[in-house]
């Protein structure tokens, strides 16, 4: 590794894969001993967001924090994977402006192959009004406009997804 640090930021709806690609991507990187940290989005809000709640104005927070936290991190040679549904597409772009080498990853899985993942139970709970604010329910998801990678989770594997990334990775000259 060149040492050239670079923010990878998954996004897309809940159960459209974005876990799974980080821990994929993650997992290349660290067999080649490259600096990598994953930034989940379900842990994140356990340690680093406690307390906010859905709004938008709690969800940009969030996503704030997130991207300080990754670009810190990137700008000392990490590898930073952050996977999380982050809706709103301005936020991402105030992101990208202040982050060095940010990537953005659109993880684009259909709403209904979303619903049929849901392990959580989430959207079908959002469908019977218990949760309220529920991303691509009842609260917009932005895709990205220009991301420098789609991943399409429900026509290609994971492996090929975790590919996409890597190549596109060396090609930039970041591994």
């Amino acid at each position: 590794m060149n040492n050239k640090g670079v923010t990878l930021w998954l996004t897309g709806l809940s159960g459209a894969g974005k876990s799974t690609i980080a821990k994929g991507i993650e997992e290349k990187l660290r067999a080649i001993k490259c600096p990598v940290e994953v930034l989940d989005g379900d842990i994140i809000r356990t340690w680093l967001s406690q307390g906010l709640g859905f709004s938008k104005k709690d969800r940009d927070t969030n996503i704030r924090r997130v991207g300080f936290v990754a670009n810190l991190l990137s700008r000392n040679g990490v590898v930073t994977i952050v996977a999380t549904i982050s809706p709103y597409r301005e936020i991402r772009e105030e992101v990208r402006a202040i982050t060095n080498n940010f990537v953005e990853i659109y993880i684009n899985t259909p709403l209904e192959v979303c619903e049929a993942r849901d392990v959580k139970g989430l959207y079908a709970k959002a469908r019977a009004g218990d949760i309220k604010g529920f991303t691509g329910i009842d609260d917009p998801y932005e895709p990205p406009l220009n991301a420098e990678i789609v991943c399409n989770t429900n026509q290609e594997t994971i492996e090929e997804s975790v590919s996409k990334v890597i190549n596109y990775l060396q090609d930039n000259g970041f591994l």
